[in-house]
């Protein structure tokens, strides 16, 4: 991809998902995630509805009329997005890849977080540590991210989720807000998940395409592993090869479900063609 292209599609995914961030879910964002708590602000005089438990006795009695403190949400906190870039991501047969798909996804929340002052940082994982940009403000920084998300050519194509998770756990030492965006045709990273979800406020998003689910009856058809790069040949016309494969990939996603609830953390999953603004507003107004 060329710097010119580059650009255009940096733009054209900035304009789309800018709009998102600023009409959609900009207060949304605001009132699912918190601040660290409430700092003073200033003193001012005692206004009718005031809780009387705000007064400021020591200014009250200094100019022999009621004062009250303001306080104000500390507001400043930071998102990591950590994304999926392994093989398996470059799958999609409803016009888009999952890839696309999580690029958008990940611009908006940027935008949206932007929007709130608040810092946003990048992983992209395979089976290792692809990609670490540390968070940052700005419309200037999430522009970056977009670039990384539309140009990187990860050196693996296979995944561990478990991996990457203790990268960001030994990585954040404060709470920060922690979006996972993979297919999570993985296992194994239910334990490490449970220790980071305990000091962070995490969640995974499933993006996926309706093709994966079963195995069609094409008869004996040549495929080629995404994650792994193997040639297999494979008799898809038998019941029982997709039979195991749909149990295979229902066990994936029954994994990714059970995992994130157990630890605490919040799930939503969006196949490619359907369009995730709805999810994502809906999970952000359950959130909150």
């Amino acid at each position: 991809m060329d710097t010119k292209e580059l650009l255009k599609k940096v733009r054209k995914i900035e304009i789309k998902t800018r709009r998102l961030s600023n009409h959609v879910f900009g207060g949304e964002y605001h009132s699912t995630f918190k601040g660290r708590g409430m700092t003073f602000s200033e003193v001012r005089q005692y206004q009718f509805g005031d809780d009387v438990r705000a007064i400021d006795w020591n200014v009250t009695a200094r100019y022999n009329e009621p004062f009250v403190k303001v306080f104000e949400e500390e507001r400043e906190l930071t998102m990591m997005l950590m994304v999926d870039v392994s093989g398996s991501e470059f799958f999609g047969t409803q016009g888009s890849f999952k890839k696309d798909i999580i690029t958008e996804i990940s611009a908006t929340l940027a935008f949206s977080a932007t929007q709130n002052n608040d810092k946003i940082g990048l992983l992209l994982f395979s089976d290792q540590i692809e990609l670490y940009v540390p968070p940052k403000k700005g419309r200037s920084h999430v522009l970056r991210i977009i670039r990384e998300l539309l140009e990187f050519k990860p050196k693996s194509t296979k995944t561990d989720v478990a991996a990457a998770l203790k990268y960001v756990r030994n990585m954040m030492k404060k709470k920060a807000i922690i979006f996972i965006l993979s297919d999570f045709l993985a296992d194994d990273y239910d334990h490490t998940l449970k220790i980071l979800a305990n000091k962070h406020d995490i969640t995974g998003i499933r993006v996926y395409d309706e093709r994966e689910k079963e195995m069609p009856n094409l008869g004996m058809v040549q495929m080629q592993d995404a994650e792994t790069g193997e040639f297999l040949l494979v008799n898809t016309g038998s019941s029982s090869v997709r039979k195991s494969y749909s149990t295979y990939y229902q066990e994936r996603v029954e994994y990714f479900k059970t995992s994130f609830n157990h630890s605490g953390a919040g799930t939503l999953s969006t196949r490619v063609d359907e369009g995730y603004v709805k999810k994502l507003l809906g999970y952000f107004k359950r959130r909150g």
